[in-house]
């Protein structure tokens, strides 16, 4: 087992050696794991029929969707929820991070309560809306942050404010890159590869109905991209938003100076540098990404964690770049934002996401690495797992995934068989085959271990 990990940073091991799948295994497997579904899952298949009469694929977000129908939830606690047929499913999905405290966590669940005795919405200045933006510039070193309540609306407003401050429009960001659905934002989100034309300088790929104006695409990892766009055009470009570590691609990591020397080049260019931490946040560790990884940006972009589970999100960073809300050049407004509600997240978040309770988390999740990574190099199989904070993943290749070109040739089809074989004994991760397992501080060694074993059997499986 070849093994780059420094778990006070990343994570990520391959192995030595590997063999194919069988594809008759393989095709086998699937048919035997899609009918195990729809035998173990009736009460979801209808209630997605219903709920299809109202709602576009029966869900409130198309990612939720999968063939012939997702599972439908109705209660969750802790590390737990339950489906409409009554079956206990361990959640390592936790809202893609929103619930890193936990289900129902106690702290929360108080702090709402006593919320409920003060208002739920004021529309004004408030105290209580001060106190949590004083904790959100503590923790994540920023001088300046105003609330909104989805990571759309965050990525949103960091890049009209680095247009205003810049006073250019266009912008960069990476080929395979999520950060919601603001227009140029969705820009070469996951292309095509017919589409997207060069590994090196890929095309700039439009989805259907976004008016993005001019965007820029580079590749991760790959300073050069940067360098030469910016020669020719740093001119027009506003920022440069990026995940620090990609988390819509399974985890993608930085080589070693790839992202000090993107804070080079922007400073060098005079383009605006936005992280955009609704992913990584407090999952990353105790103040983030950014601090961990030791680069700062000019505006960061937060969201999921921040809030314990309630709608919040957030966007901050320098003072001379907020200042454009300050005199106007950029408006903000949303009649929701910083409402007591879910400033009680925040406190709440503030108070129990220690030192002490991330780091017992993100141990729990290099041991559930380690032993994979073992089950791994044991079956010989073609994947490695890559870690970062209290996240973690299998990727279906053997060798270290860089960018989204990579990415893209690994195994879907392995990868649809792991996450399937998990539903069916009792694991929900997200459904779209490049997530993660999230563990949260509710989850422990009971539930480490459920996972690692969930894994030896499908490897069991797989080489049977």
């Amino acid at each position: 087992m070849k093994t780059q990990a420094n778990h006070s940073q990343t994570f990520r091991s391959t192995p030595t050696q590997s063999r194919p799948i069988s594809e008759t295994k393989l095709t086998a497997l699937l048919d035997q794991e899609w009918s195990r579904y729809k035998e173990a899952t009736i009460a979801s298949g209808i209630e997605n029929k219903i709920a299809s009469e109202v709602l576009p694929l029966g869900v409130q977000s198309s990612f939720q969707h999968w063939e012939p129908y997702p599972i439908s939830i109705v209660a969750a606690d802790g590390a737990w929820m339950t489906d409409m047929d009554g079956r206990r499913l361990l959640d390592l999905s936790m809202g893609f991070g929103a619930m890193l405290v936990g289900h129902l966590n106690s702290a929360v669940v108080d702090e709402i309560k006593a919320t409920l005795e003060v208002g739920t919405l004021f529309v004004t200045p408030s105290p209580i809306s001060r106190d949590a933006a004083q904790r959100i510039c503590r923790r994540f070193a920023i001088d300046q942050v105003r609330f909104t309540n989805s990571g759309t609306e965050a990525t949103m407003y960091a890049v009209r404010t680095a247009r205003a401050v810049s006073g250019k429009s266009s912008v960069m960001k990476i080929e395979g890159g999520y950060h919601g659905s603001y227009d140029p934002l969705m820009v070469s989100g996951k292309p095509s590869l017919e589409a997207a034309g060069s590994a090196d300088a890929p095309n700039a790929v439009h989805p259907n109905g976004a008016v993005a104006g001019e965007v820029f695409v580079v590749p991760y990892n790959n300073l050069s991209a940067i360098e030469k766009i910016f020669s020719e055009s740093a001119n027009k470009i506003a920022c440069f938003i990026l995940e620090p570590v990609l988390e819509n691609l399974g985890i993608i990591l930085p080589d070693d100076g790839y992202l000090e020397g993107v804070r080079e080049l922007c400073d060098q260019y005079n383009v605006i540098l936005i992280f955009d931490e609704v992913k990584t946040g407090l999952t990353a560790g105790p103040q983030g990404a950014a601090q961990r990884l030791g680069v700062k940006p000019d505006l960061i972009c937060l969201a999921k964690s921040i809030g314990g589970g309630i709608p919040l999100a957030a966007f901050g960073g320098k003072q001379e770049i907020m200042d454009a809300v300050t005199d106007g050049r950029m408006a903000h407004f949303g009649t929701f934002n910083g409402n007591p509600l879910a400033m009680a997240g925040v406190r709440a978040v503030d108070r129990i996401c220690t030192d002490e309770a991330l780091a017992d988390a993100e141990a729990f999740n290099m041991q559930a690495l380690d032993r994979i990574s073992d089950i791994i190099e044991e079956y010989e199989l073609p994947a490695h797992t890559v870690g970062f904070g209290v996240k973690g993943c299998v990727t279906w290749s053997p060798t270290p995934v860089r960018n989204y070109r990579d990415y893209k040739a690994t195994d879907f089809k392995i990868a649809e068989l792991s996450w399937l074989w998990s539903i069916n004994r009792g694991i929900i991760t997200p459904p779209g085959l490049d997530e993660q397992w999230l563990i949260s501080l509710a989850h422990g060694q009971t539930e480490i271990d459920m996972l690692v074993e969930d894994f030896r059997q499908l490897a069991q499986a797989l080489r049977s």
